[in-house]
This record gives C-alpha cells, sequence and structure tokens, in this order.
C-alpha cells in the first residue's frame, strides 16, 4: 500500500490513542520513544485496517467492521493463525505480531502485522507510470505465478491441517451458498433456479486440496514500484484448504476485462485496469495456470459459473439488508440490478460450455 492509500481515521471509526499505545509498550519491545500516530486505509468494505506509526516503526491493525457480526465472520484470530502458518513459507503474505482478544483496548479483538510498501494496483496506474502493453502483461504473469506457487504450498506441513475440512469442500460451498441465497432472496430473478439445478447437478470431483486464498485479486495485491516482483498480499479472511480451481474461479470473477458486459465492468464505478490492452484475457490467465501448475482445467466453466453465483449471493445479502431497512447506505439501493447481471453471467458461463 502506497501512502496516499492511508487517510485521517474516518468519524466513528477512531481507535483509542492512548489505550493502544499503552498495550503496545507492553508488548513489544523497542518501541520508540515517540507518540502513537494512527491513520486508516481508504480502500476496503469489510474489515478495518488502520496504519501505526511510531517514529521509524511502522505496522498494520486489522479489527472487524462497526456494529454486530455475523457468527464465524470477520474472526481475527483464525486470520492472524492463517498469516503466521502462511508467512515462513510463502513470503507475500505478511508477518503477523500479535493477536489480542481483550476488547478493553480498542472495543474489539484484533490483530498487529508488518507494514508492506509498494504499489497497489485498482482502476489506474500510479502517476508517471510508462504503461506499456508488456507492463501489463508481466503484470498478469505475476499474478499466476503467485497463485500457482500460492497452490504449490504443502497445507499439512502447517496449522492449517487442523483448521480446515478439505473433503466434500465443493459440495459444502455449492450447498451452502445456494441456502444463503435462500435466505436473502427479495424477489425472482429469471434463471436462478436453472442455475441452482445446473450448478447442484455439475459439482467436479476435486481431484486435491491446496491452501486457497478466495479472495484473490488484483487489488488485494501489492507489488514493487518497477511491478518486477509481489512484495505483498492481503486479505486471508477467506482462506482455507480447497479446491484450487475454486481460487482460480473466484480470482476470474474479479478479472474483469474488455469484452465484458459494460454494467459488469462499471459497476464499482470505474473499470478495474484489467481492461486495458496487454492485461491477459481469461482465458489467457486459465491457459496459463494449467500450463504452469500442471492442473486439468477442462471443467473450469464450472468454477467460474460457481464464482459468479457467490458473488450475486454476497451482493444480494446487501440488497437484502438494504431492502428490509437494516442500512440507509444509498450505494445499495440498485444492487438487485448487479445481482441480476451475476446471474445472468453465470448461467451464460454454464451454459457456454454445459
Amino acid at each position: 500500500m502506497t501512502m496516499e492509500d492511508t487517510i485521517p481515521v474516518r468519524q466513528g471509526e477512531e481507535i483509542n490513542n492512548a489505550a493502544l499505545e499503552k498495550y503496545l509498550r507492553e508488548k513489544l519491545d523497542g518501541l520508540p520513544d515517540s507518540r502513537l500516530l494512527i491513520e486508516q486505509f481508504s480502500s476496503g468494505a469489510s474489515n478495518l485496517t488502520y496504519q501505526l506509526s511510531v517514529g521509524e516503526w511502522q505496522a498494520v491493525l486489522r479489527r472487524p467492521p462497526l456494529g454486530p457480526v455475523a457468527p464465524k465472520a470477520h474472526d481475527m484470530q483464525r486470520e492472524y493463525t492463517v498469516l503466521k502458518e502462511l508467512h515462513p513459507v510463502f513470503p507475500a503474505a505478511p508477518q503477523p505480531f500479535l493477536y489480542c482478544d481483550d476488547e478493553s483496548v480498542i472495543g474489539s479483538p484484533f490483530f498487529i502485522m508488518e507494514r508492506r510498501n509498494g504499489v497497489v494496483l485498482n482502476t489506474e496506474f500510479p502517476e508517471g507510470t510508462d504503461v506499456s502493453e508488456e507492463l501489463c502483461r508481466k503484470i498478469s504473469e505475476k499474478m499466476v505465478d503467485t497463485l500457482v506457487e500460492l497452490h504449490t504450498i504443502d497445507y499439512k506441513k502447517t496449522g492449517l491441517v487442523q483448521m480446515t475440512k478439505p473433503d466434500g469442500f465443493m459440495e459444502r460451498q455449492v450447498e451452502g451458498w445456494i441456502t444463503r441465497y435462500e435466505r436473502a432472496k427479495t424477489g425472482e430473478i429469471a434463471g436462478v433456479e436453472q442455475l441452482k439445478n445446473w450448478l447442484m447437478a455439475n459439482i467436479p470431483v476435486s481431484r486435491e486440496a491446496t491452501v486457497i486464498h478466495y479472495d484473490f485479486k488484483l487489488n488485494n495485491t501489492m507489488f514493487s514500484e518497477d511491478f518486477s516482483e509481489v512484495t505483498g498480499l492481503f486479505d486471508w479472511e477467506m482462506t482455507t484448504v480447497g479446491d484450487p480451481l475454486a481460487d482460480l474461479g473466484a480470482a476470474m470473477s474479479y478479472w474483469i476485462v474488455k469484452d465484458d458486459p459494460q454494467p459488469l465492468q462499471y459497476a464499482m464505478g470505474k473499470p478495474p485496469v484489467t481492461v486495458m490492452p496487454g492485461f491477459m484475457s481469461r482465458e489467457e490467465f486459465v491457459k496459463t495456470y494449467a500450463e504452469k501448475s500442471g492442473r486439468d482445467v477442462s471443467e473450469f466453466h464450472f468454477y467460474l459459473a460457481f464464482a459468479y453465483f457467490k458473488l450475486a449471493v454476497i451482493c444480494q445479502q446487501i440488497y437484502y439488508r438494504w431492502k428490509k431497512g437494516q442500512t440507509q447506505d444509498k450505494r445499495f439501493a440498485n444492487l438487485d440490478r448487479f445481482v441480476d447481471l451475476l446471474i445472468q453471467q453465470a448461467l451464460a458461463t454454464a451454459l457456454e460450455e454445459g
């Protein structure tokens, strides 16, 4: 994250500076004799993420969002443990320093990890970047390489083996997300029954299980200033052990390309940089992943269709909260149209191949 990504802490999301500084000095040795400064990272709509500075020392604090939190969601201890297990074997995972479940410090559990520096891309390149097709191709390849590397980790040699249940992973995923959709339903969407039936009838047999990030996307990835290497991968909240192609599917549902329908490209405002010339198409990304990992991707259309459905359900859950008056955020008022779009995208992906 570049320094431009930090902003003054948003109103209502402040942290008790004195209490946190006292706690840090008790738990961490060698902090400089300077006052703790707290800023907030502007991106991210789920967990709240802050930059901590004490003189030259910097770190990152992650805490759950404000208000009631669903059971098992935003589990800070789990994310801290995942990082503790993966950092030694996967350098892009930041090193976690400590976890705190004492809510008297800042009002919620939290963990603290190292601060990484570099460039995070979303809808534009940093000013002054010489953007070429070669550079966009190189960034695409780095993304493939990082995913392939993550999927080579032997999870059985990490603590993830006690935290996860890889057997029956895809069955649980499909059934679970269909159930979530039914709970959050607010109206009838054309094609959704056909899609649900197709997903249930076409679950592939998982050949292996690997560590999966499950939120692998460009704006969770940090590059060195010259884009020659990935210097960080963030937001490990969804990480588990499961079918690696589910991870690839999720990644490709976020990988917006210039041939996508305009509403999909502009769903979150400005399209991401991946619509620019030189970035791999989804087909190229998947083909390159298959070549570098040696995995059979012949059933990939299932994983991509499911990933679009999963995204649709997440958006439907937010729209349901708006519709029921649980949130007044006007940004969510038309989210039902995006849900419809994602359902159609999922169905088209399923029927294209299936």
